[in-house]
């Protein structure tokens, strides 16, 4: 029987699996019932089972065969703090609370992968399956390392996931090289002098400034990046003054930069800075350029193991379901923390088309809901890559 015909076999029990998971989300590093029902399922099958990495982590180990190579294949398992906006009987009973971007199927993915991994143990070394809390800006992959995870578990390459609204449900994509943008946040603290707003000649208008300053960061892409390179800078966020006839003493501004190289960012971010100082020097006041910790790096993926996916993926769905030449997302990822360490590559399974009366919400909506009817060729994808990439020998 080939992979998928196996996985839908485990279609019901993948779907109840997923919608429990719905159900009850946990938010980053909180992950305690999922981790329970996880370990508990993997443990029913014969699978290894390791706990505690980063706090919440599972990591299940198959072995067959007497080969030492091994792979690693990640899930993760955190939720997101959105009020949830379906009706339907397994939407979230914690309030403030929902699986928005899909980790409850990807989770049941990677379970179904394991049932069929342990009952079959087709191939020859180890499989090590990475269930991973703190995805959603917590940085749980770089957890996961620091906790010892490539220590305790030696492996020669790591693979992720995604689903993909907007990609036809089934259809997979796989990137070679960058997948997923690097992610910086920063935050601007502009200092001028408060006075009356009928006297702004007696105050330094830290307003005026900031808005300038919006104004200039925007040729920040445009004007000085190449334009075969991308990259989005954003303001989202400018706070000043609570009153109307109070020029404010200060003025907050804050944003992110996406880039999918560092030589990019370091130019974004310089240019960022020069900005600062630019209009500080022709408005007169103060500005103090911050750069906070916790963004991601860009999710780049090897090209032998992107292209191993890609066979594995058309093992699935056949060759023409599978695209190459998709474009990267300036969302982010913390896979890419896995990259910087091993080879491997972070692919997409189509969640169907996305937007209003279409099969699928966008990521992080609060309407948004993981597809069920791709459980199955998720499962399969992954039974596909162990079997392509840790072949038995005969």
């Amino acid at each position: 029987m080939t992979a998928l015909d196996l996985a839908r076999q485990s279609h019901a029990l993948l779907q109840t699996i997923r919608r429990d998971l719905h159900a009850h989300p946990e938010l980053a590093f909180a992950e305690t019932r999922t981790a329970e029902i996880v370990a508990g399922q993997l443990a029913g099958w014969g699978v290894e089972v390791h706990r505690g990495l980063a706090g919440t982590g599972v990591v299940g180990v198959i072995r067959a065969g007497e080969g030492r190579r091994a792979l690693g294949l990640r899930a993760d398992m955190d939720a997101l703090p959105i009020a949830e906006a379906n009706s339907f009987a397994h939407r979230s009973k914690v309030e403030g609370c929902m699986h928005g971007c899909g980790h409850d199927g990807h989770s049941a993915m990677l379970l179904g992968a394991a049932k069929i991994l342990a009952e079959r143990r087709d191939f020859d070394g180890a499989v090590y399956l990475i269930f991973q809390p703190g995805e959603e800006g917590a940085g749980g992959a770089r957890a996961m390392i620091e906790d010892g995870l490539f220590e305790r578990f030696p492996m020669e390459a790591v693979f992720g996931m995604h689903n993909w609204p907007g990609l036809p449900a089934g259809d997979f994509a796989v990137h070679t090289g960058p997948v997923m943008a690097g992610t910086d946040r920063f935050g601007i603290h502009i200092r001028g002098v408060g006075a009356h707003a009928a006297m702004p000649h007696l105050g330094v208008d830290p307003v005026l400034a900031g808005a300038a300053l919006v104004q200039a960061i925007q040729s920040v892409v445009a004007r000085t990046l190449d334009p075969l390179e991308a990259a989005v800078v954003s303001v989202t966020c400018f706070h000043a003054g609570d009153t109307f006839n109070v020029l404010p003493e200060r003025a907050e501004l804050s944003g992110t930069v996406r880039s999918f190289s560092a030589a990019v960012r370091e130019k974004a971010l310089a240019r960022l800075r020069g900005l600062c100082a630019g209009v500080a020097e022709a408005f007169g006041v103060e500005i103090a350029f911050e750069l906070f910790s916790g963004g991601y790096p860009p999710t780049v993926n090897t090209a032998a193991e992107a292209a191993h996916c890609a066979r594995a993926a058309a093992a699935v769905a056949g060759r023409a379901h599978v695209r190459t030449g998709e474009r990267p997302s300036t969302g982010a990822e913390d896979f890419a923390y896995y990259l910087q360490h091993k080879p491997g590559a972070y692919i997409w399974i189509g969640n169907g088309e996305c937007g209003e009366d279409a099969a699928s919400a966008a990521l992080h909506n609060p309407a948004y809901d993981f597809n069920d009817n791709i459980l199955a060729a998720g499962a399969a994808y992954w039974v596909e890559l162990v079997r392509l990439l840790l072949p038995r020998t005969r």
